[in-house]
Formats: C-alpha cells, sequence, structure tokens
C-alpha cells in the first residue's frame, strides 16, 4: 500500500508539470497556426488529454470488464462539466462564444444523447437487454467524422482572419513542449489509475463505482489540471475546447473504437440516475451559457454542487 501511495503521489507530479508545458505549447501552437485557441482545444489538447481514457477502455473491453468501459465514459463526461467547469468557472469567470453556444456545445448534447438512445435497447427496442453493439460503435465513429469535417473547414475558414496573439515559442519548440507535457500526462494519469484502482480494490469497492469514480476521475485528472494551469493563466477558450472535445471524442473515439474492434459491450450494473446527469450535465452547460454569454462564479458553484450531489448519491446507491 504504501508503494502505491508514492507512485500516486509521482503520477500527480507528472501530470502537473506535463499539464504545464502542454498548456504553454497548445496556445503557442495556436499563435503560430493562426487559429482560434478553442479549436486548439477542440483538437490538440481534447484528444491528447482523452488518451487516458482510450487507453482504459481498450485494455478494459479487451480483459471482458465492460462496465469499467462505459462507467470510464459516463463518469469522465459528467466530471469534466461538472468538476472541471465548475472548477474553472470559480477560478476565473468562463466568457463563451456566440460559435459555441450555436455549434460546439449543442454538438456535445447531441452526441450525448446519441449515447443514451443507442443504449437503452430495452426502453427503445423492446430487446432482452440494454448493450452497445459494433454497428453501433462504428455508427458512433462515423458521427465522429463528421465532426472531424467540421473542425477541418473551420479552421481551413478562419485560418489567417482571427487577431492573435505573437507566438511564446516558433513552431517546433511548441510542438516539443506539446509533446513532452502530453507524455508527462499519459504517463502521470497512468500511475495515478493503476494505483487508485488497487487501493481501491484493497478497500473493497464495487467495479460501478470504481469505474464512475476513481477510473473516471483518474482518466480526467489531465483535463482537471490542464484546466487549472489554464485559468491561472487565462486560457478560458483552451478550458472551453478541451472540456467538449474531450466529451465528444470520449463518447465517439473511447467507446466507439473498443467496441467497434471488440464488438458489444452489455454494462449491467448502471443506473437511470447516470444517463440523465450525462445529457443533464451537458444541457446545464448551455442553459447557463445562454445569461450573458458566460459562467459565472456563482454558476460554477452549482455545477459544483451538482457534482457532489450525483456522487454522493452514487456512492450511496
Amino acid at each position: 500500500m504504501v508503494l502505491c501511495i508514492a507512485l500516486l503521489i509521482l503520477g500527480f507530479a507528472l501530470l502537473i508539470k506535463g499539464a504545464d508545458f502542454f498548456v504553454d505549447g497548445a496556445s503557442s501552437t495556436a499563435s503560430n497556426f493562426k487559429v482560434p485557441k478553442i479549436l486548439i482545444g477542440l483538437t490538440i489538447v481534447a484528444f491528447g488529454t482523452s488518451a487516458p481514457e482510450l487507453a482504459v477502455s481498450m485494455k478494459a473491453l479487451a480483459s471482458g470488464d465492460t462496465d469499467m468501459v462505459l462507467g470510464n465514459v459516463i463518469g469522465s463526461n459528467i466530471l469534466n462539466i461538472l468538476l472541471i467547469l465548475g472548477v474553472a468557472a470559480v477560478i476565473r469567470p468562463m466568457i463563451i462564444h456566440k460559435n459555441t453556444i450555436r455549434k460546439e456545445i449543442p454538438i456535445a448534447i447531441l452526441v450525448s444523447s446519441l449515447l443514451v438512445v443507442l443504449f437503452l435497447d430495452i426502453e427503445l427496442q423492446s430487446g432482452e437487454v440494454d448493450q452497445i453493439t459494433r454497428s453501433d460503435g462504428i455508427a458512433i465513429l462515423l458521427f465522429f467524422a463528421v465532426f472531424l469535417y467540421y473542425l477541418i473547414m473551420t479552421a481551413m475558414r478562419d485560418k489567417g482572419k482571427n487577431s492573435v496573439e505573437k507566438p511564446k515559442w516558433p513552431l517546433l519548440p511548441s510542438l516539443l513542449f506539446m509533446g513532452v507535457g502530453l507524455a508527462g500526462i499519459i504517463f502521470g494519469a497512468d500511475l495515478v489509475v493503476n494505483n487508485a484502482t488497487e487501493l481501491a480494490k484493497q478497500l473493497g469497492v464495487s467495479e460501478r463505482v470504481i469505474s464512475l469514480t476513481i477510473i473516471a476521475f483518474g482518466t480526467s485528472l489531465p483535463e482537471l489540471v490542464t484546466t487549472i494551469v489554464s485559468a491561472k493563466k487565462g486560457e478560458m477558450d483552451l478550458i472551453l475546447g478541451n472540456v467538449l472535445g474531450s466529451n465528444i471524442f470520449n463518447i465517439c473515439v473511447v467507446l466507439g473504437v473498443p467496441v467497434a474492434i471488440f464488438g458489444t459491450v452489455t454494462p449491467g450494473s448502471f443506473q437511470v440516475i447516470d444517463l440523465v446527469m450525462l445529457v443533464g450535465s451537458a444541457f446545464l452547460l448551455f442553459i447557463f451559457s445562454l445569461t450573458q454569454h458566460k459562467i459565472s462564479r456563482k454558476e460554477g458553484i452549482a455545477l459544483l454542487a451538482a457534482f457532489f450531489a450525483y456522487y454522493a448519491a452514487v456512492i450511496i446507491m
């Protein structure tokens, strides 16, 4: 147990320093390419910080741990909005651009709703069990391809039209900082998840609670640490793009790729509250963003309150 705790501390240290390098590198990269930072957040930062979730899901499904796959995705997405954006808004109120309210947030809501619809086979199709099939996984990946096309077209349209600050470093050093930071984030998250899971098993915690809490929290640590660093640096566009991109990536790729490769996921212990919070958290973000196009500190506190209420219910139930 002592070794697990020591490795946890090392993992946290790697996450924090890696996130610091990664945020600086991503911000400088955005300036070098003359594209909006929110677009960098929706792509490079989001995909990079979601790498731990993808690794965990591939390993879990290959081992037959289906509850861990879905719990990893659902828990991470709920954490990203309620905890990560809540923390960011408390540190510094977050301005949300009109395009984000009209496009990116609704896409995140749509993808979350799509997952719920595909999952509810008993309720919607009179099936024998609720499951995500290989064909569902392929459909999700096709949706993601459309999203990528949208991002590419947006980047091509907006390139050179935005007022961007002078890059902190030239392109190559910027990418190098991102690579070093990403390596620290992924390796640190791996240490944290593996050792936190081992500690939880020693304490006799159920697989549903492990997947929705420790696994989800551990794989969301890159987003959380990156968010805190970004908020302190005032990179609020990077934060929102990171969260929205990560949520879309989690459902479409972190779930879609393993299911398309290994086959059907049939979770047995998930409850209605988990699916309600998955979609509800995205709707809550949309509602808050409509108020003066920002998330205030009070609304950040409301997001954190919803986070603690939900996880209290998860532990109790």
